[in-house]
């Protein structure tokens, strides 16, 4: 499937989890849950120290996120990243795009032998929805 039809589908779930929400208003895992927020869709923030980003609260992990949550946006250090995408199989999420700088093969790797769809091409979120900061 090319890139631009697994964003497709990406962008079809009704919900989306961020793992590596920050209240750091400078960081991409805060400004990952912006553009959505900005966009108009529900996210909801992982961040197991944070009680809500942005006005949205948080849950603490990935097995913690409501059903809806069928797509998962990953902003976390590769290392966390294999954490978390272990987590998103367990739980059925559907597809996974990893921000780039989150990428690990070996999380490709397990979310594609799981037969998620996976985004790690270097597509950020940020260009294809169309972020503003100045919101």
């Amino acid at each position: 499937m090319s890139t631009v039809l697994k964003i497709e589908e990406f962008l079809k779930s009704p919900a989306f989890g961020v793992a590596g929400a920050s209240t750091d208003r400078h960081k991409y895992g805060n400004k990952v849950l912006r553009c959505y927020l900005q966009k108009g869709k529900k996210a909801i923030p992982v961040n197991p120290r944070e009680a809500e980003v942005e006005g949205v609260a948080c849950v603490a992990s990935v097995k913690d996120l409501p059903a809806e949550v069928k797509s998962l946006s990953i902003i976390t250090p590769p290392r966390i990243t294999e954490q978390v995408v272990a987590e998103a199989i367990a739980k059925g999420i559907e597809n996974i795009w990893m921000q780039p700088g989150a990428e690990s093969p070996a999380a490709v790797a397990a979310a594609e032998k799981a037969g998620l769809n996976v985004i790690a091409d270097g597509s950020c979120l940020l260009v294809v929805l169309g972020y503003s900061e100045g919101h």
